[in-house]
């Protein structure tokens, strides 16, 4: 197992959101602003990263029938402590994400890693996997949240950049448009992966003599 690609995979070939389709409650709840999406990302990358080493470590030693709720008490524990940290240093991000934060607990990104991953890796690879997880969860949240405050404000990061007579599109701020975004977000990262794909079958039957 090569530990880039432990890593890489899930930038792109298995992005939690536009892939695996994981998580998607902050994707279309938390991404109102580029800002909401990129702090929402960071927390979930810190968390995950966080849990699948914390996993990997304690996995020989936690019995496999209580193994879920072990999981989740790491994850409330690892939450909890961002969320003090996020109310102490940034307040005003803090109550915009709201209750959301909390619910990074039951994030199936998460748990999901932790079982899938983790609980059968060394440590190593399992940190890598949680970063590139927690990494491609934040470049999509972050991708979603400059798109719609960008159309829904005409602002990136709060600094306008569209011109004047710009008539902002609202639903680009609302849920819904959050999921019809997604779901283009979604076509467009399945069509790369499929030619990535192919061209890997290409290049395979090349050195293989036109067969595979």
């Amino acid at each position: 197992m090569k530990l880039w690609n432990v890593f890489k995979k899930g930038l792109i070939a298995e992005n939690p959101i536009f892939v695996l389709a994981l998580s998607l409650c902050p994707a279309l709840a938390t991404t109102s602003t580029a800002l909401n999406g990129l702090t929402m990302g960071l927390c979930v990358l810190f968390v995950i990263t966080c849990n699948n080493t914390v996993v990997s470590i304690i996995k020989n030693v936690v019995n496999p029938k209580v193994r879920v709720p072990v999981y989740i008490t790491c994850i409330a524990t690892i939450v909890t402590a961002v969320e003090l940290i996020m109310q102490a240093y940034a307040p005003l991000l803090y109550k915009q994400l709201g209750i959301y934060l909390a619910l990074v607990v039951v994030f199936a990104i998460i748990l999901a890693r932790a079982e899938v991953f983790a609980s059968k890796n060394p440590v190593i690879p399992s940190f890598l996997d949680g970063l590139g997880m927690g990494c491609g969860f934040t470049l999509a949240l972050l991708v979603i949240g400059i798109i719609r405050e960008l159309f829904g404000s005409g602002t990136i990061f709060g600094i306008h950049v569209m011109w004047a007579s710009y008539n902002p599109m609202m639903i680009m701020i609302l849920p819904p448009g959050a999921f019809i975004l997604i779901g283009y977000l979604v076509a467009i990262v399945k069509v790369y992966n499929q030619h990535v794909e192919e061209i890997k079958i290409a290049k395979l039957e090349k050195a293989n003599g036109g067969e595979v």
